[in-house]
């Protein structure tokens, strides 16, 4: 009894230990990303054909950390997965530790690309849709707190959402899951992920559409992508029970 309140003792410490290094690293990025922030601003808002405007000194103080709170979960999230490997990284066999590893930068570049994704096709394009549509009821200014408080929403969440290959392969490599789970959930999966389109996008067929595609496609991309680190991984523990038989 006593050796297990040990153990867990020591894993909590561990566990304690890389969550204080991703904080560190969080703070460390969101210092970097607040001090250039004007660069960042420039560049997002550089194809405005109005200027930004704020009600009070608090808006400014927002958008400054609203941008670097998004550099700062952008660079986190590498030495997060990081932290995470080694944290279960002594559970783990050889050639576990070699696959698992290989899937964080694979985390970090596919956040990009839903950020990419999101900022580039379905943010002009909704808020292109919302514009012209109050367009002979209002003039229309944007405040910066709402202008960018908007763009996180439309970007941010396809950032997590693109993860989802990545994560799939993850816990399929360590068996937490496997293909023929994520193909029996299938249709409920495709719920969730066309309710999450129609919520973030307008009320039209086409940005619905351009929306549920990718991530349909993405639960199809995961869904394969396990079933190939499934084979692998019951190939290998066949191999090892062969040697472990022929011993």
């Amino acid at each position: 009894m006593e050796d297990k309140e040990l153990q867990l003792v020591d894993h909590l410490d561990e566990l304690r230990k890389r969550i204080i290094i991703s904080a560190v690293a969080f703070v460390v990025f969101f210092i970097v990303g607040f001090i250039y922030v004007t660069e960042i601003y420039d560049w997002i808002v550089r194809d405005l054909d109005v200027k930004l405007i704020v009600l009070g000194p608090s808006d400014i103080i927002w958008v400054y950390f609203m941008i670097a709170t998004v550099i700062a979960i952008a660079g986190t999230i590498p030495v997060l997965a990081s932290q995470l490997w080694m944290f279960v990284k002594p559970a783990l066999k050889p050639i576990e530790k070699r696959i698992t590893l290989s899937y964080i930068p694979a985390l970090f570049i596919l956040f990009i690309v839903g950020l990419s994704f999101g900022y580039f096709i379905i943010f002009p394009m909704v808020l292109e849709f919302l514009v012209n549509m109050g367009a002979d009821m209002f003039v229309t200014n944007f405040t910066a707190e709402k202008y960018f408080r908007f763009l996180m929403n439309m970007t941010l969440p396809f950032g997590v959402l693109f993860e989802l290959p990545a994560v799939v392969m993850f816990l399929t490599a360590l068996g937490i899951i496997n293909p023929f789970v994520l193909s029996k959930i299938r249709k409920y999966a495709y719920f969730v992920l066309i309710l999450i389109a129609i919520v973030i996008t307008p009320p039209d067929f086409m940005s619905d559409f351009v929306v549920t595609l990718p991530l349909l496609l993405l639960y199809e991309i995961s869904i394969n992508l396990s079933k190939f680190v499934y084979k692998k991984r019951m190939k290998k523990m066949q191999e090892e029970e062969e040697e472990f038989a022929n011993a």
